[in-house]
């Protein structure tokens, strides 16, 4: 499978003029890409990809928060048209009176596969979600060139449940990661918690943040990680990687090591010892 990684400049988008103006550059700039690499399966943008990840946006929501028949969904629909590509990308998404942190999916006929919304708000360093975002409620699993595929949202992966649930019980082999990761104190911890799900799931995980010096760094992390494989990790400049998901490596690594055969069932009914 061929993913496009958009590792994207977002510009100051506090109002719908500038996200409209910037969702318009973001659709030359993939078209461009997409045609210079000859195509791709899965063209994937980072988390609020059309708006600045800022409580200056998060105060104006009722201007940039969208349906999804609005102007965004339209622009990339047509993108995944006239390139016959799938498409994941991120907005602020707008349901009744409540907000969400959405990623939403579109097939390679412009048609909606379906959204999902982030799990976990994040309310530390400088995340600034809870005051003005709806948790999500649902899952999203979809296919792409045969492989499934689910996309979970920045903080989400601090959650091991989550990714464990997508992998075992959902049969998820490429989880998409997309983030606003800036270089706060949580920065530093995130490539290692993307290579642990990625490792103890035996899974594909592409980490994908937007670009620029306070974020950059987006990484794949492979199923298992050795002399002759590592992940691959972008730098900071905004950068639209061509990438390709083989899972023979998935099907090698499940064989080497048969982590998924020799889990126990149920590890919360153990017995404890040794309490006084």
């Amino acid at each position: 499978m061929r993913i496009l990684a958009c590792q994207i400049d977002v510009p100051q988008v506090t109002d719908a003029k500038a996200r409209n103006s910037h969702v318009g550059h973001l659709d030359e700039l993939i078209s461009e890409r997409l045609h210079a690499c000859r195509g791709a399966d899965l063209v994937v943008l980072p988390e609020l990809s059309t708006i600045t990840y800022s409580e200056a946006a998060f105060k104006n929501l009722d201007d940039l928060a969208e349906g999804l028949d609005g102007p965004s969904v339209r622009t990339f629909a047509q993108i995944a048209r006239r390139h016959a590509v799938h498409i994941c990308f991120g907005m602020p998404r707008r349901d009744g009176d409540h907000f969400y942190i959405s990623q939403i999916v579109l097939n390679p006929d412009g048609d909606l596969v379906g959204f999902y919304d982030k799990l976990h708000m994040a309310q530390f360093g400088a995340s600034v979600e809870k005051p003005y975002f709806t948790r999500g409620d649902h899952l999203l699993v979809f296919q792409v060139a045969g492989v499934r595929v689910a996309p979970i949202i920045c903080y989400d992966h601090r959650f091991p449940e989550l990714t464990r649930t997508l992998a075992l019980k959902h049969g998820v082999d490429v989880i998409l990661h997309p983030v606003a990761f800036f270089r706060d104190s949580t920065f530093y911890s995130w490539h290692q918690c993307a290579i642990t799900r990625a490792i103890e799931n035996q899974v594909h995980l592409l980490s994908l943040n937007r670009a620029g010096k306070d974020y950059g760094a987006s990484i794949l992390a492979p199923p298992w990680i050795d002399e002759t494989g590592q992940p691959l990790v972008m730098g900071n400049d905004e950068t639209l990687e061509l990438i390709e998901i083989d899972l023979s490596l998935t099907e090698n690594a499940r064989k080497r090591f048969p982590y998924r055969l020799d889990m126990l069932e149920d590890y919360a009914s153990l017995q404890v010892t040794g309490i006084s």
